[in-house]
């Protein structure tokens, strides 16, 4: 899944361009519906994406648009109502996020509470689950609860193929399941955005000041890095610490889950896949031998 919301037009165009001379396999691409996207998703589909996932708006048209040339539609939910409203527009798939996700985060629902009730709202539309979810035991889990699948984002930040800083690598890696915050924090660059950050130097400062509100908040518009091409980033900026970045990588918004307890290692995502794969089976025969024994004893 690309995330294109944030490059230009002709960087998205390229991007997919490489994605298809490396694969030949099905894959998406990630809009945030924050701002206008339709010159951005039509780009996508005529240079061949074949799964669009849409966050953060209304989603209607776009999954128009996106049906129109043939592509699936995935449709981030934080409620039973958004969940209803996206069914309705024809999402293909409804993507439950709970509160323990990283990264941006609008709910304020478990993933437990929140997954059971899309599902039971989505009217045989396939439901995947996304939030605190690292290990097979919790792709089990989501299975249990309705869920047709499930999604997984920091588990993955982790993997070899990543592109992303390995000092952000290795703080989640290094991260209990109690350090993360959720707030408005890093905004310069999306304002008003509630997401989940590890708790790094930046946040613990702005959290000693109080959790002021932007304009007021310590070491705001410092540069502590330089991304692609020297381009600044500043203390708050909504930027994350990929391969370019040069500077304090620790000190920027290191998105990342309540999951990030449960990550201990940096892995190929082909292992991780196959890790994966072999827990929740593991955890499904565990259930289900405990559900036989509870049978046999009645």
């Amino acid at each position: 899944m690309l995330a294109v919301t944030w490059r230009s037009i002709d960087e998205t165009r390229q991007a997919i361009r490489e994605t298809k001379q490396r694969t030949d396999r099905p894959f998406g691409v990630n809009i945030v519906l924050e701002w206008p996207q339709k010159e951005r998703l039509e780009v996508c589909l005529e240079e061949g994406a074949e799964v669009v996932s849409l966050f953060w708006g209304e989603p209607a048209e776009l999954t128009s648009l996106a049906h129109d040339a043939g592509a699936l539609v995935m449709n981030t939910v934080s409620s039973a109502a958004e969940a209803e409203a996206a069914a309705a527009a024809g999402a293909d798939v409804l993507v439950a996020q709970g509160w323990e996700a990283g990264g941006h985060v609008p709910g304020e629902v478990s993933t437990l509470a929140l997954t059971p009730r899309v599902v039971d709202v989505a009217d045989g539309v396939p439901v995947v689950a996304a939030g605190g979810i690292a290990d097979g035991r919790g792709v089990a889990a989501a299975l249990a609860l309705g869920a047709s699948g499930a999604m997984l984002g920091t588990r993955f930040l982790t993997s070899a193929e990543a592109s992303v800083h390995a000092e952000y690598k290795q703080r989640v890696v290094g991260a209990s399941e109690t350090d993360t915050a959720h707030g408005v924090i890093f905004d310069g660059g999306w304002p008003d955005a509630p997401h989940r950050v590890l708790r790094n130097r930046t946040v613990k400062e702005w959290e000693e000041a109080g959790c002021p509100t932007s304009g007021s908040r310590p070491g705001e518009g410092e540069v502590v890095a330089t991304g692609a091409n020297g381009t600044p980033v500043r203390r708050y900026d909504d930027a994350i610490p990929t391969l370019d970045v040069e500077g304090n990588a620790e000190d920027l918004a290191l998105y990342a889950g309540q999951s990030s307890g449960l990550v201990r290692d940096v892995m190929p995502a082909k292992e991780i896949v196959k890790e994966l794969a072999s827990e929740a089976e593991e955890a499904l025969h565990r259930t289900s031998t405990l559900g036989s024994q509870e049978k046999d004893a009645l």
